[in-house]
């Protein structure tokens, strides 16, 4: 049996056209957009909505399966998010707040993908294929309810003379909020995805998640985040008054069951998305780990590969353990991804790699400038913004305790209750 380490073509020649992207449209800019935050690089994202169109990405979610149109043709095996982490990992090498504005689904796109009919499906995911730029957010955290989303008070209540749903809350911390929700004439139509309880006496069996066109009444971005890094990412606060949605709008099931079995199969979107969120944090510690290796060159430093660890200055030795950290990183990123692809259980897989590339990113980007001094904390280099950018990566889509608990969960067998 041989096993293969290498990438399959087509991730290869995605891998080649996105390393002009970073390379041209997004290191030249990448202090200019950190310094002007929430400034919109229309260029890029039309650049971007273009190039996915013309490749039949559309979405940063994976679309449905197309069945076969040709019997004999042989099959091959799907590599949707394994493409995804790559994209996204060499995209975040150039600029991780840029990837971030890059238009396409995203976490909105993704919770459609999990929870919704094939008419929603049909409904709000192609639009990201339409002729103009499209985003999508997910709604989730509000001030009382970040990790704990038992705790989340955002209702949703039907209105049964006209049949809508009327939604009322707020929600803080969400990523490409303002795109996504805010009418914008050089862009299309976005929506958030809006998790909210229809009964709040049920706990979690009482949660769903809603599709909020953008520009709906009763809805209103109150607040963009001032942060330390992706900057150039708006992540917005949003409060919903009143705001009336259709019955459709509801992803899923709007019957309230004994048991949570509807809110952990749209839950499951994040077993497919932590190590997407850990791709873009390999991403950044690359790029670091590069430069690093780059100035060090520059000043007649190269690193004695095959020498015994002992023989070792101790930047080299740095410079080893940093590219270990990577290495193994990736691995681990790609399992998780090739799981998902697979259609197999990766809670596990999924919740190790967002630990690990939130631990291993901020290790490796905080020793690039350490390593570098000076020039390490000087804004003349782009290596003090990688390490602000790299924290991120331990904190959204779920933080490095809450997923260290999952990982645990998963290995001992204990309840959520047992580990508090």
């Amino acid at each position: 049996m041989t096993i293969e380490f290498e990438s399959p073509k087509p991730i290869n020649n995605m891998r080649y056209m996105l390393q002009t992207v970073a390379d041209n449209m997004m290191r030249p800019v990448s202090r200019e957009m950190d310094e002007n935050e929430h400034a919109i690089p229309y260029g890029y994202i039309e650049f971007m909505h273009t190039a996915m169109r013309s490749t039949g990405a559309g979405s940063l979610a994976p679309q449905e399966k197309k069945k076969e149109e040709d019997p004999n043709k042989p099959k091959h095996p799907p590599i949707g998010y394994q493409s995804l982490a790559s994209m996204l990992e060499m995209l975040s090498w150039g600029d991780v707040g840029m990837y971030l504005i890059t238009p396409g689904g995203g976490l909105g796109a993704a919770a459609v993908q999990a929870a919704g009919t094939p008419e929603q499906k049909a409904k709000f995911l192609a639009r990201f294929a339409d002729e103009k730029p499209t985003f999508a957010a997910m709604c989730m955290t509000e001030p009382q309810a970040g990790s704990d989303t038992s705790a989340i008070r955002a209702t949703a209540i039907l209105d049964e003379k006209t049949n809508e749903w009327v939604l009322n809350g707020e929600k803080i911390f969400v990523t490409a909020g303002h795109k996504s929700f805010v009418p914008d004439e050089q862009f299309g139509k976005g929506f958030i995805v809006v998790w909210a309880t229809i009964d709040p006496t049920a706990g979690r069996a009482g949660m769903r998640a809603f599709v909020v066109e953008a520009g709906t009444p009763g809805v209103k971005v109150t607040k963009l985040e001032h942060k330390m890094g992706i900057r150039v990412s708006d992540t917005a606060s949003i409060v919903l008054q009143d705001a009336r949605v259709p019955f459709d709008a509801l992803l899923g099931s709007p019957t309230v069951e004994k048991t949570t079995t509807g809110f952990k199969g749209a839950m499951a979107t994040f077993d497919a998305t932590r190590p997407l969120v850990a791709a873009t944090g390999v991403g950044v510690a690359r790029a670091a780990l590069e430069e690093v290796k780059k100035m060090l060159e520059e000043q007649g430093v190269t690193i004695r590969y095959g020498l015994p660890r002992q023989k070792l200055t101790a930047i080299e030795r740095d410079i080893v353990d940093m590219e270990i950290m990577l290495k193994s990183t990736w691995l681990m990123v790609l399992k998780a991804v090739w799981m998902a692809d697979n259609q197999k259980s990766n809670a596990l897989e999924s919740s190790m790699s967002k630990v690990k590339a939130g631990d291993i990113v901020t290790k490796i980007t905080q020793k690039a400038v350490e390593i570098m001094g000076p020039l390490g904390y000087s804004r003349e280099y782009l290596l003090e913004k990688w390490f602000r950018d790299a924290k991120i990566t331990d904190i959204y889509e779920g933080t490095g305790q809450i997923n260290r608990l999952v990982v645990a969960r998963q290995i001992l067998g204990y309840s959520g209750a047992e580990l508090r």
